[in-house]
């Protein structure tokens, strides 16, 4: 996959404010406010920087957390994960592996079968309904 590199400016021109806070600063969105929370479309969630395939509808569950919850990925190259010892804690963040927006973190607590929770702000992504 090829990698999209671009200076500060050049995302900032690109996404909203809120985009490039959660994205680009990597901060997280209020619980509870995604426009994607309630989602229940068929379809495929892309990364909003970049158009990056992440993950499909059928993959979706309410976890109650107030973020999107998804069991996993399109496919392994559409994620990377980093350690994040932020807010005084360790988890693991889960970026975009084609521009390296931050998505929000993986927990072990999800369904089975991989135990998996990708817990994901609404503003990294963008729907298309298939």
């Amino acid at each position: 996959m090829k990698k999209i590199v671009k200076p500060a400016k050049d995302w900032k021109k690109a996404l909203s404010q809120e985009e490039f806070t959660v994205l680009r600063e990597k901060h997280t969105e209020p619980a509870f406010s995604g426009k994607l929370l309630h989602n229940k479309e068929k379809g495929i969630y892309y990364c909003r920087a970049c158009g990056n395939p992440l993950f499909k509808s059928e993959s979706k569950f309410d976890s109650g957390s107030g973020w999107l919850s998804f069991s996993d990925i399109v496919m392994q190259e559409s994620i990377e994960l980093n350690t994040d010892f932020s807010h005084g804690m360790t988890r693991i963040e889960a970026l975009c592996a084609k521009c390296g927006s931050h998505l929000g973190h993986v927990f072990e607590d999800g369904p089975k079968p991989n135990g998996k929770r990708y817990c994901i702000n609404s503003l990294a992504l963008d729907f298309k309904k298939q």
